[in-house]
């Protein structure tokens, strides 16, 4: 089931797209053998939407756990902290992580900025808090996909404090989807035209306001200084997001903060989404703990 928004500051059609809402399609990971959650903390005063929960793993230990914050994907329209999405995250419990999924204002609520600004608010407060919830806020990694891998890689080049970075499938830069779909030979989901999620995003044809665009960009904000460390992955087969967002993103970082610094990864057989396990299945887990794991 589809949700569809026309807001007043919309001037578009109507916009159908992803489902959102706690367990929105019904897929949602059954967390009852997590004996220590938080569920729906506020983490902001402005919106209902500004809310996360906080997993625990299920030893007992003394120091505080590192963090990994899910964020969700959905198109910037839809999704849920409590989805489909959040499974593969949970695994981290497994490995000693604590797992902490937001939910932020999606489009049909709020435009542009105000998904970002989420996550930094959220960030925010698991700092402030780290001590009542035993996490340690020096050692933070986002992690999304889609649209959650977009705000997880714009939070991290934004960020001083953020270790490390996993994104799949995230769009980068939204104003060279369309050419990048000529280039690779795929007939995929067309992103310049008015009625786009990510002109909605912003409520404006994105071709029409360049430089307002470019300040979503992640490689917009790339210095030498960059400490963050990325996991990128994306399908060759994905016909929503072309492969060249991460790749070229993934040359940008390299040539900043050096390839030592950058895990880059085309899936062949991968589309958009987990269709096919190919990003959950235990060994790709494996090795996204793995490269958490060299820098903590």
């Amino acid at each position: 089931m589809k949700n569809s928004s026309k807001p007043l500051d919309w001037h578009g059609d109507e916009i159908f797209g992803p489902a959102s809402g706690n367990n929105p399609h019904n897929d949602a990971p059954n967390v009852d053998y997590v004996k220590n959650k938080f569920l729906n903390i506020p983490y902001g005063e402005i919106s209902n939407s500004q809310k996360l929960d906080i997993y625990m793993p299920n030893i007992k230990r003394f120091d505080k756990c590192p963090v990994i914050i899910n964020i969700h994907g959905g198109a910037f329209f839809g999704g849920d902290k409590y989805d489909g999405q959040l499974k593969p995250m949970l695994e981290a419990l497994n490995e000693g992580f604590a797992v902490v999924s937001i939910n932020y204002r999606l489009s049909p609520e709020e435009r542009w900025p105000a998904q970002i600004e989420d996550v930094m608010a959220s960030i925010d407060f698991i700092k402030k808090n780290s001590d009542f919830y035993r996490l340690d806020n020096e050692k933070i990694i986002l992690w999304g996909g889609s649209a959650g891998g977009h705000l997880s890689a714009l939070a991290g080049v934004l960020r001083t404090d953020i270790l490390a970075v996993i994104d799949w499938f995230g769009p980068i830069n939204f104003l060279t989807m369309d050419e990048q779909w000529k280039k690779i030979g795929i007939d995929g989901e067309k992103h310049n035209h008015l009625n786009s999620f990510e002109s909605f995003l912003m409520r404006a044809q994105i071709t029409r306001i360049p430089e307002i665009v470019k300040k979503t960009n992640p490689e917009t904000y790339i210095t030498k200084d960059l400490k963050t460390k990325f996991f990128i992955q994306h399908g060759l087969k994905d016909s929503i997001i072309p492969y060249l967002q991460s790749k070229n993103f993934s040359d940008e970082l390299s040539a900043y903060i050096g390839s030592e610094n950058v895990y880059y990864e085309e899936l062949p057989e991968a589309v958009h989404g987990d269709r096919g396990g190919f990003f959950s299945s235990k060994e790709n887990l494996e090795k996204i703990f793995n490269f958490i794991k060299k820098y903590l």
